[in-house]
């Protein structure tokens, strides 16, 4: 059997604790309802909760089936027949309200069932729980049928061996459109639960309001907290938190890594992709070509997608070509071999080679896919336009391919996007700019769109020059944080812009800065970026490094000598920024990065949780 926690524990600080504490919880929770149960699951959690514990799990914790939370269904998740049934309902939920209605339907239907046979009805909402969701629940008559109703907290999972993220997917628009602060008090609550792990973490930067805020937040916390971490070691030397409103315009471009393309073209989530099944027919014993989409996983538990992920996709051929050589190399030398010992050894290889073969043979297949959707005319297009602008080209003007791409009806996400990083490149539109586009796009997509460019505007994506992010200064930040590299090796790369082919992550440059040559070397920059700066703020007075302890599940081979950086965002991170991180982290001149973030984003995704849908 595979070990759930080994892929998690190849960083420099081991996650695997993360995951092996929220599976403990996860047990305890099953365990205090005695006897059979049935699961019904908000069908976004099912998925995530594949991260902390597999489907054989809950049998062994007497789980009888698990089900999806759906409204109108006429199906029973009871079955009527049964001689024997199950002692508990458990239901999984998102403290969202449209869910309640959903809740309350399932236990109208099942009602009747339930009374009769004795069952018990409990409710856990998942990451806390919802006063709000309770009220809606009393207001539909069915708060009174639950035995239990409590929280599961998950204040934060791990992703893989060096990201954890707190799924949290509406952060942004919470706190920067309804000013609703909540994502603060759970990413300190999160970084509460890192602390009890790894020992507090010694010192404290951070840019950008929500950072100061969740900072405070932490501070108070780390007062009340009655189970203190360990303050005199610990495994991460600084925590950096940055405010995803420092730098909106990273998100707003295509990432081109090999990671940021699927994301970008097919949409990662909780690790997994969905691709459409023709190109994997071949890969199907049957001779039918397969309807439902290949569902993959997005992990460094394979260890070539670990070496390609952060690839920009122009050397992913190349490394893909050279990863099969090797495999042929290997599978060649079968047919030299003479000496029994040798056969023996290659045979014991075997399924491991077969791994390999069928993961070459699935990045292979994605690669054509990403190839397919990047060698189009309008991806070209789009690249096209994204660096003139990143390079202060005919930003003070109307842009004759977003103004055709607004007549040609592409999709709103694509225009917003250009329209967003034209914004922030000409530090706003000018005024008679901006009601152009405005009201083309309105004319176009509809009136309905005037409250998605308010909104816009509300958290800074869309501006004038007069109702601009004050001492925003687009051409400062560019020259003085080189945020613009002309000369990029994709293949070979010396610097993080590779992850942008020519563009290097604001976000990113920070942090690299932070380690060398330290912020100080910026300080009048740093005032030109929005919100407040966070400068070596003590939490501890000392730096020892907290050796990783012994665990019986999760093994501690990692003990670094170098200064360990937890970078948090606040608001969202997109795939080519953590892959830019694992370039500083490769370079082992003394600096590692661990990653934290309320979720994984990019400028799509972004965008979607800001509009104003009505279809």
């Amino acid at each position: 059997m595979n070990d759930p926690f080994a892929s998690l524990s190849t960083g420099s600080v081991n996650f695997g604790y993360i995951k092996e504490d929220a599976r403990k919880e996860l047990m305890k929770l099953l365990d205090k309802h005695d006897g059979c149960k049935i699961l019904v699951w908000d069908g976004v959690l099912i998925e995530r909760f594949s991260l902390i514990a597999e489907y054989s799990l809950f049998k062994e914790h007497n789980a009888k089936s698990m089900h999806y939370l759906q409204k109108s269904s006429s199906s029973h998740f009871i079955p009527t027949s049964t001689s024997d049934p199950p002692a508990h309902l458990i239901f999984i939920t998102r403290p969202i309200l449209s869910v309640m209605d959903k809740i309350a339907e399932c236990v109208r239907k099942e009602e009747r069932v339930i009374k009769n046979k004795g069952i018990e009805c409990h409710l856990y909402f998942v990451p806390w729980k919802s006063f709000l969701c309770i009220q809606k629940l009393e207001e539909l008559g069915v708060y009174g049928s639950f035995n239990t109703v409590d929280e599961y907290r998950l204040d934060i999972m791990a992703l893989d061996s060096d990201i954890l993220s707190m799924e949290y997917n509406s952060a942004f628009a919470d706190l920067n459109l309804d000013d609703d602060n909540s994502p603060l008090f759970h990413a300190a609550r999160a970084l509460i639960t890192i602390q009890r792990h790894y020992g507090v973490i010694p010192t404290i930067y951070g840019k950008g309001r929500h950072s100061k805020k969740t900072c405070s937040l932490l501070q108070k916390m780390m007062v009340d907290e009655e189970e203190q971490a360990d303050d005199d070691h610990s495994q991460i030397d600084r925590l950096l938190i940055l405010d995803r409103s420092t730098d909106l315009l990273t998100p707003m471009l295509t990432q081109l890594t090999y990671e940021g393309l699927i994301d970008e073209a097919f949409g990662i989530n909780n690790t997994t992709v969905l691709l459409p099944p023709e190109k994997f027919s071949n890969q199907s014993k049957s001779d039918e070509i397969p309807t439902e989409k290949k569902k993959v996983l997005l992990t460094s538990r394979d260890p070539l997608y670990s070496r390609v992920r952060d690839c920009n996709f122009n050397a992913v051929g190349f490394r893909l070509k050279t990863e099969t050589a090797v495999l042929n190399s290997k599978m060649e030398e079968r047919h030299n071999m003479q000496d029994l010992k040798l056969m023996r050894q290659f045979v014991s290889k075997i399924p491991q080679i077969n791994q390999v073969k069928a993961s070459l043979a699935t990045h292979l297949n994605i690669a054509e896919l990403i190839k397919e959707y990047t060698g189009t005319e309008d991806f070209f297009e789009n690249l096209s336009i994204e660096q003139e602008l990143t390079n202060g080209i005919n930003t003070d003007r109307v842009n004759q391919h977003i103004e055709g791409y607004i007549f040609q009806k592409k999709p709103l996400t694509q225009v917003l996007r250009l329209l967003c990083l034209q914004s922030m490149c000409n530090n706003g539109l000018k005024t008679k700019v901006y009601e152009y586009y405005k009201r083309e796009i309105i004319q176009t997509y509809g009136y309905k769109h005037l409250a998605t460019l308010h909104r816009l505007e509300t958290v800074g994506l869309l501006s004038s020059p007069s109702a601009g992010v004050q001492g925003w200064n687009y051409n400062t930040l560019r020259k003085s944080l080189r945020l613009i590299v002309d000369e990029v090796n994709e293949k070979e790369p010396s610097d993080i812009s590779y992850v942008y082919s020519g563009y290097a992550p604001l976000s990113i440059r920070l942090a690299q800065i932070l380690s060398h040559p330290g912020w100080r070397s910026i300080e009048e920059v740093l005032k030109i970026l929005p919100g407040p700066t966070i400068n070596d703020l003590k939490q501890t007075k000392t730096r020892k490094k907290w050796p990783q302890r012994s665990s019986t599940t999760v093994s501690t081979d990692s003990s670094s000598t170098s200064l360990v950086t937890l970078v948090f965002f606040i608001g969202g991170v997109t795939y080519a920024e953590l892959a830019a991180l694992r370039f500083l982290s490769s370079r082992n001149d003394g600096n590692e990065y661990v990653m934290a973030t309320t979720s994984i984003i990019n400028g799509t995704t972004m965008l979607d949780n800001l509009m104003l849908l009505n279809e």
